[in-house]
């Protein structure tokens, strides 16, 4: 995903871009270099005013950019750079304690985490927003009747409200999945070299603990750098998220067709949809979401892969979880950030809705007649005099209606006036309305849940 916006975007960033600039990585890692420093202290491993002296100078903007980036391009290594500049601004008689008994990845993979942490808390915002504009979607066309599609074709009315009630549910198990999937995913990580605690020894246990402690995070039960299927099962979590979204977007894409017109994206008034079409209003937000989450399914398969990792730590398959990890985020917070605009923003159609509902000139209303006739003369029965009608009025071109009154198998216990009430489709609707309801209060409900759990950990 690119560092740019994608150009039909009429919504702000998020935030996740920023969070991946390797300016904020480099924080988090001095972060963990932190806390490693202050756990070892508690223990007596290293001096308590080196972890003091490590912690007050562990500040990005205290560190000098140009040396960093003259031992990255002489040391090719991903943290080595930091860790000596780090130590030159502590300076001595302390300085020579930083990222004691640690290895590279036991800080990369553990900063990574805090700042996946911070996008996990940007992409429970965005849902729960994206939920509140459900639940006002959900009400606003609880009682909005619309035909119901199956298989691409009209299968029995229902609700508009009905729509975004699916919608919910769905959204509803992400933030169950992903709050779930916390404690798997942020943990601390101090094994050493190859996992094992030789540089700590006895020590190790405790010292990974501390540097959990403070980072919130959970430690690693066995810290070996080959354990990938947490990393892994965050970027499957994101995928599927993204699968909802990309569903959502496409829905509302296929409803606003010129054939459809059910409903549209908002469209601010200057907003030009073709260079050389005037008329055109394109769906150009859901286009975005579609495109976003199909990169975040993409990483995928690449975070499965980097699951393969050989013996006690591979680099190949940490640049691959790494790369998939940030491209899916980015991904994900421009999906979701677009999703919640086009939803607070959706214009519904009903009159169109109607019109749609009416093109079979009440075939849509089959079943009901079927269940009706059906309880005076048995289901299979009445399934195939209707269909003998239906199948006529839709081939023939003729009026399924009149071809019900004409026919003496539903004539001798239907009457025109029933056979009129029984072809109405807004009395055929179900419980979408009642499923649309609630649907929007459990939204409301989640998202001030949400809300008030990043309200009490702001705070902390």
């Amino acid at each position: 995903m690119s560092d740019e916006l994608p150009t039909a975007a009429r919504v702000s960033d998020p935030g996740i871009r920023a969070l991946y600039k390797q300016e904020n990585r480099w924080q988090a890692w001095l972060d963990v270099e932190v806390a490693l420093a202050r756990a070892q202290a508690e223990l007596g491993i290293i001096p308590k005013d080196a972890a003091e002296a490590i912690a007050r100078a562990a500040r990005f903007d205290l560190l000098d950019r140009a040396r960093i980036d003259e031992g990255f391009a002489r040391t090719g290594h991903t943290i080595v750079p930091l860790v000596w500049e780090l130590s030159r601004v502590v300076g001595e008689p302390h300085g020579g304690w930083v990222h004691w008994g640690a290895t590279t990845q036991n800080i990369t993979q553990t900063g990574d985490l805090l700042v996946l942490r911070q996008a996990h808390h940007i992409f429970l915002r965005l849902i729960g927003d994206a939920l509140l504009a459900a639940a006002d979607l959900a009400e606003r066309g609880a009682d909005m009747p619309i035909a119901g599609r199956t298989h691409g074709q009209h299968a029995v009315p229902a609700t508009f409200g009905y729509k975004p009630a699916v919608w919910i549910d769905e959204l509803l198990r992400h933030v169950e999945r992903l709050k779930q999937a916390a404690p798997r995913i942020f943990v601390a990580m101090l094994g050493g070299g190859a996992g094992t605690f030789a540089s700590l020894g006895k020590d190790g246990p405790a010292v990974q603990a501390g540097i959990g402690h403070h980072l919130g995070m959970p430690p690693m039960t066995v810290p070996s750098r080959a354990l990938g299927d947490h990393l892994a099962e965050n970027i499957c979590l994101l995928g599927l998220l993204a699968a909802t979204c990309s569903k959502i977007a496409r829905e509302i894409y296929t409803l606003m067709k010129t054939e459809f017109g059910e409903v549209e994206e908002p469209v601010p008034p200057g907003t030009v949809g073709s260079s050389t079409m005037p008329q055109k209003r394109n769906p150009k937000l859901c286009q975005d979401i579609i495109a976003a989450a199909a990169e975040v399914r993409a990483a995928v398969p690449l975070a499965l892969e980097a699951m393969q990792t050989e013996h006690e730590a591979d680099r190949t398959t940490s640049l691959i979880m790494d790369a998939a990890e940030a491209r899916a985020s980015i991904a994900l917070g421009d999906a979701l950030s677009r999703l919640v605009e086009v939803m607070r923003g959706l214009r519904l159609v009903p009159a169109r809705m109607r019109r749609n509902l009416d093109l079979g000139g009440g075939l849509i209303m089959a079943e009901a007649v079927m269940l009706d006739l059906g309880a005076q003369i048995g289901r299979q029965h009445a399934h195939d005099v209707v269909y003998d009608a239906a199948q006529s009025a839709f081939v023939e071109g003729r009026s399924f209606a009149e071809l019900l009154a004409a026919d003496p198998r539903v004539t001798a216990h239907l009457d025109a006036k029933q056979i009129a009430a029984l072809l109405d489709p807004t009395a055929y609707t179900g419980l979408c309305a009642e499923m649309a309801r609630d649907g929007a209060s459990r939204a409301r409900a989640t998202a001030a849940e949400i809300k008030s759990s990043q309200r009490e950990g702001n705070r902390a």
